[in-house]
């Protein structure tokens, strides 16, 4: 069997192919990369993927690779899908995650593959939810509050159409906060515990920088999210939509409370107006019931876990010195 996975080289993207190896041996992994894209996710198993150099925005490129591989399954992940970023370039970001999607879809329509294929949506399409809408199953009203989301919105209806209009096999999943390892430093969770790590190692004044502390989130290990996409593909019903996420909401004040639990450091702890976004999703609380129904799906890792795999990530990295 081969398996393409987009954005292979991103966090899940990464953890994907590890759970791949380790669990289906018997899979032949592809995966694309841009050719700005750093490799260090992958670099502990480059020998056993496939990479190809893919800028999935051009038509041509995605042709050359899905004609080349012929995957049996193909895991949507690339995306621009930093939501400060998606303020700074919003039209970048609409524009270019709805136009690796349509390329992909259409590339599979002339090639005449007829396989399944999951895309990587967002808990972020919820955006405004009220406290009496809680938990988010798959029917809750979508009221984006960036463009990021709107682009996620765009992503999952365009899933939608090329279903119903054209009978591709797509399983939609909208997933829920994941970190873990090889999480980007600009991403919350993980510039906390980088932040802390460089104080631990004197390469920082004991101040940990923050934006909206009191923002509520539904976090969950990436490794477990990568099992999930797995068990997506195998088991769910395409055209359909699926929310993925522990269950379980934290403010980011106590996700930073537990990331401190677990260090000896002493910090001021100061609000940077940098880190504000123009508008905030308040709360995310995810109602997995339909999922965990089709595939028989359970976290494995704990939120305390998690964060603590995401701070000793960090304190590696810099005791070698890498950026």
């Amino acid at each position: 069997m081969k398996v393409l996975i987009t954005g292979i080289t991103g966090m899940a993207g990464s953890h994907l192919a590890d759970y791949l190896i380790k669990e289906k041996p018997d899979v032949e992994i592809h995966g694309t990369r841009r050719w700005r894209s750093r490799t260090e996710n992958v670099a502990h198993c480059l020998h056993q993927l496939h990479l190809h150099e893919c800028e999935l925005t051009d038509y041509s490129n995605v042709q050359r690779v899905l004609s080349q591989v012929r995957p049996d399954l193909i895991f949507h992940l690339a995306a621009q899908s930093f939501v400060p970023a998606s303020w700074r370039s919003p039209a970048a970001t609409l524009a270019d995650n709805a136009a690796m999607e349509v390329n992909l879809f259409e590339v599979m329509l002339q090639e005449g593959l007829d396989i399944p294929v999951q895309i990587a949506l967002s808990s972020e399409e919820y955006g405004m939810v009220f406290e009496t809408e809680l938990p988010i199953s798959e029917g809750n009203p979508l009221r984006p509050l960036s463009p990021y989301a709107v682009s996620k919105v765009t992503q999952d209806m365009l899933g939608y159409q090329y279903h119903q209009s054209h009978g591709l096999k797509v399983i939609r999943t909208r997933t829920f906060n994941h970190e873990g390892p090889r999480r980007g430093d600009v991403f919350v969770t993980s510039n906390f515990a980088r932040q802390i790590a460089e104080i631990e190692l004197g390469k920082k004044p004991p101040i940990i920088e923050v934006g909206n502390l009191e923002a509520r989130r539904d976090w969950s290990d990436v490794r477990d999210v990568a099992r999930a996409y797995w068990l997506a593909i195998q088991h769910c019903t395409p055209g359909e939509v699926y929310v993925i996420g522990s269950g379980t909401c934290y403010t980011v004040r106590a996700m930073l409370d537990t990331l401190l639990s677990l260090s000896q450091v002493k910090v001021e702890v100061k609000q940077d107006p940098s880190r504000l976004r123009p508008s905030d999703v308040p709360v995310l609380l995810a109602d997995p019931t339909k999922f965990k129904q089709a595939t028989g799906w359970q976290p494995e890792f704990t939120f305390r876990q998690m964060l603590s795999d995401l701070l000793d990530y960090w304190r590696d990295r810099l005791r070698r010195g890498m950026p």
